[in-house]
């Protein structure tokens, strides 16, 4: 009794931190891009989150293997001896650290609630590439609620384009197409670097922490390929940390540290309780929106996020049991 007990407890911890991750990362960058004043430039604040997860991977293998040589050889192992395994993670990497970029760029100029929203994509993007990269087959009520998905994201977006936007001003220019177009981007790269990753785990032995380093160590490396082609002019003139203060630090923070947060807590959570916080992350960013910069929700914004949330939870419903037949 005490186990099952335990066990409940830990799916509402599971749901509260799942959303209080997908609302608060959101609504945290979407705050610190309309302050006033100078911007920090988001190709760095990727970067330095890439950083931060990499050093709290490195910390938790060090207390696994309790010493620095046992933490040397570990890695040394998993990079080097197998270095096709290490290699072939590049490929998600590389797409992280796109998704990562586009969603500043999106989140700069779409309402956070829009982002919430229309971000849901990455459910359709996902499963279609399921479908062809691992052979998934999806039954009808999925294919119903990628339908339903596509439906609502596209009244949400023509709900911006007839008025429903923040009545107040905000400081940075924003473009919602741009926004539009950086966010079905963010969607596709998350779908295939997703699936992708997945196909790369099925029959590995390696460990979540020392997969997240080698995601984070060409995130790096990749992250300053972008700072210096988009930023490099910027940073040499006025520094790579330009402009940061301490909410562009919970941000960083936040980027680094909540996704493995996340994947602790996940094994606890099933489908339907990830969509349930999914659903309520969304809400939450539509109330926030409201009070924080006075967001106008039509009547087709709402219903275009209630065929939305929907969605998110027939998808994430479980497949019915398959019937035997008889002998």
């Amino acid at each position: 009794m005490a186990t099952e007990k335990g066990g409940v407890n830990l799916k509402y911890v599971s749901l509260v931190v799942l959303t209080i991750q997908n609302a608060t990362l959101i609504l945290s960058i979407r705050y610190t891009r309309t302050l006033p004043g100078d911007m920090y430039l988001s190709t760095t604040a990727v970067v330095v989150a890439e950083l931060l997860k990499m050093l709290a991977c490195f910390l938790v293998i060090l207390k696994d293997k309790g010493s620095i040589s046992g933490l040397i050889e570990h890695v040394h192992y998993y990079t080097v001896i197998q270095w096709k395994d290490a290699v072939k993670i590049s490929v998600p990497a590389i797409l992280y650290v796109i998704q990562n970029n586009l969603q500043y760029v999106a989140i700069s100029n779409l309402e956070a609630a829009v982002f919430q929203v229309t971000y849901q994509l990455k459910i359709m993007t996902t499963a279609i590439f399921s479908v062809f990269l691992l052979r998934k087959e999806l039954i009808k009520t999925q294919w119903m609620a990628l339908v339903l998905l596509f439906v609502g994201v596209s009244m949400v977006q023509l709900s911006q384009n007839s008025g429903g936007s923040s009545s107040s001003v905000i400081a940075t220019e924003q473009s919602p197409t741009l926004g539009l177009i950086a966010v079905l981007l963010s969607c596709c790269s998350s779908g295939f670097a997703g699936v992708y990753f997945e196909k790369l785990l099925k029959g590995s032995d390696i460990s979540l922490w020392m997969r997240n380093i080698h995601l984070a160590g060409y995130g790096v490396i990749v992250g300053l390929v972008g700072v210096w082609w988009n930023d490099g002019d910027v940073v040499q003139e006025k520094g790579f940390f330009f402009a940061y203060n301490g909410w562009v630090w919970w941000v960083v923070v936040m980027q680094a540290f909540g996704g493995l947060l996340v994947a602790v807590v996940v094994k606890y959570a099933d489908n339907i309780l990830k969509g349930f916080a999914t659903s309520l992350a969304i809400i939450v960013s539509c109330v926030v929106s409201v009070f924080l910069w006075s967001f106008v929700i039509t009547g087709q914004f709402a219903l275009g996020t209630g065929l939305v949330l929907g969605a998110v939870y027939m998808y994430s419903l479980p497949k019915p049991a398959q019937k035997l037949l008889p002998a």
